[in-house]
């Protein structure tokens, strides 16, 4: 039987804690702790980026997050903790489930990019 979106983003978020903005900047500033933005490039260009976050598009996500791909990003797949946002927390939740379903075992949905800066996270443009 086939899976609506909704319930695809509710399973995902099921699997995957939801954190606060004050928390994500916390965590932020432990070691192996990584921001995964999965905004498209356009969207992140417009209002810019947590220092450091590593910026994968959704649709990319699998062949930068497999350590066996050609194209695989070391930083994310470094990481001890993995906190993932999008622009409201629909992408992220699913981006955090697939993560998941890969083998990271440490995966936070801080849904959108707005909780960042409404908790004073720092921005680069």
């Amino acid at each position: 039987m086939p899976v609506t979106a909704a319930e695809l983003i509710a399973t995902a978020n099921a699997a995957v804690p939801r954190i606060s903005g004050a928390e994500a900047v916390a965590l932020a500033k432990r070691p192996g702790v990584v921001i995964l933005d999965v905004r498209e490039a356009h969207e992140v260009q417009a209002s810019g980026h947590a220092p450091g976050a590593v910026t994968v598009p959704r649709g990319s996500l699998e062949f930068k997050a497999d350590p066996g791909a050609a194209t695989g990003d070391a930083v994310l797949q470094g990481a001890t903790t993995v906190i993932v946002h999008c622009a409201a927390g629909s992408r992220a939740a699913l981006a955090g489930k697939l993560l998941k379903d890969m083998g990271y075992t440490d995966v936070r949905n801080l849904g959108g990019f707005k909780e960042w800066v409404e908790a004073g996270g720092a921005v680069e443009k």
